[in-house]
């Protein structure tokens, strides 16, 4: 049996559920940036096949033939939805808090392996301050970090790089199918952790879809 020596928590997504909170906050960027747009669950659902607040927004501008400047409404939805994170808690998805508490036990690395701004990392781990601490975490990702997102490995292989390791010896999680190629394509050994609004999609490639952490992730 390989003796894995990391876990690699994917994406926000992977730790916290924040898909409705960030619905939220894009349709009110959208209110105050005076647009018509609402995007229903059904609609951010299909939205989230798709890595990244500005794409998505660019995407559905072509979709509904709208001209806007997606740069500055995604900068508007990440200080609203950092403000909400700042004044709210949030709670641990289910078996995160025993994997990680797990995995210091036994001396296995942990790594955040995300692409996302350093604006909404900063504001996770301080509405999670009681029960996530950053210093745990020997890795933790960001979008200045690599120029390719995911589905690009990039920013895997600069997590394997940066902990010393080989893809055999770790195991991602992800929650989307797009951050799931990304592990896939670095060659990593990858659960599927899917949140609420990706519980009804089919998943390729990952090596087992779960509904809660524990530790018989790492007897596999």
């Amino acid at each position: 049996m390989i003796k894995y020596k990391a876990l690699l928590f994917g994406s926000i997504g992977t730790i916290v559920e924040t898909s409705e909170i960030q619905r939220k906050s894009f349709n009110s960027a959208f209110k105050i940036a005076g647009l018509k747009w609402n995007w229903t669950k059904e609609i951010y659902k299909n939205l989230l096949d798709k890595s990244g607040g500005e794409e998505r927004i660019l995407r559905y501008a072509k979709q509904t033939k709208s001209n806007v400047n997606s740069k500055n409404i995604r900068k508007l939805k990440t200080k609203i939805f950092n403000r909400y994170l700042k004044k709210n808690k949030l709670k641990l998805r289910p078996g995160v808090k025993e994997i990680i508490k797990y995995s210091k036990k036994n001396q296995i690395k942990l790594a955040l392996v995300t692409s996302t701004t350093l604006d909404n990392i900063n504001s996770i781990f301080f509405c999670l301050r009681e029960n996530l601490n950053k210093k745990d975490f020997k890795f933790i990702g960001n979008s200045t970090l690599v120029k390719k997102p995911k589905p690009s490995p990039k920013i895997y292989k600069l997590a394997l790089k940066k902990l010393r390791l080989s893809p055999k010896e770790c195991i991602a999680i992800e929650d989307t199918q797009e951050s799931l190629n990304s592990a896939i394509k670095a060659k990593l050994k990858c659960f599927i952790f899917p949140g609420k609004f990706h519980k009804s999609k089919k998943f390729n490639g990952a090596f087992k879809e779960i509904n809660k952490i524990n530790k018989n992730i790492f007897k596999f």
